[in-house]
């Protein structure tokens, strides 16, 4: 079992490579070009997953018809995602790209719980949520307003 301790450690760990990632792809970005920075990194990503499914004999693949057609579209979605920090990081830099980033995720994300859309679990906002919602919006003013 998970625990929650060790679930924070490997979000901390994953927003750190998320920076980086950032920065790294925003050098590229500038250097090669934005379609050339998310070519390389779907590529070495897409090469490494492939890699390590080739070792787990394929993994779970063969239940993707189980799948509804709609989730296939994370890929797409990856690209955008990608594409954009990658674009947005240079011209922004990280603050700002990432506070717009991150705020518009938790907006989008506390409407999806509340609703319980796409399969999620129906967590509603209550007063706290949106006091928090509000907060993280004055920051967001903040932080990116000149």
């Amino acid at each position: 079992m998970t625990t929650f301790i060790a679930l924070v450690f490997i979000a901390i760990i994953g927003g750190i490579a998320v920076v980086l990632q950032a920065q790294f792809m925003g050098v590229l970005d500038q250097q090669i070009g934005t379609i050339e920075s998310v070519f390389i990194t779907y590529g070495s990503g897409g090469l490494l997953v492939g890699i390590t499914m080739l070792l787990l004999r394929g993994g779970n693949l063969a239940t993707w018809r189980e799948v509804p057609i709609h989730f296939f579209l994370t890929g797409i979605l990856g690209l955008i995602i990608v594409g954009t920090i990658g674009y947005v990081t240079p011209r922004l830099g990280l603050v700002t790209a990432f506070t717009i980033l991150i705020a518009t995720q938790f907006l989008l994300g506390g409407i999806i719980d509340h609703f319980g859309w796409f399969g999620a679990e129906v967590r509603p906002l209550d007063p706290t949520k949106l006091l928090g919602i509000g907060i993280l919006m004055l920051g967001v003013w903040l932080i990116i307003r000149n």
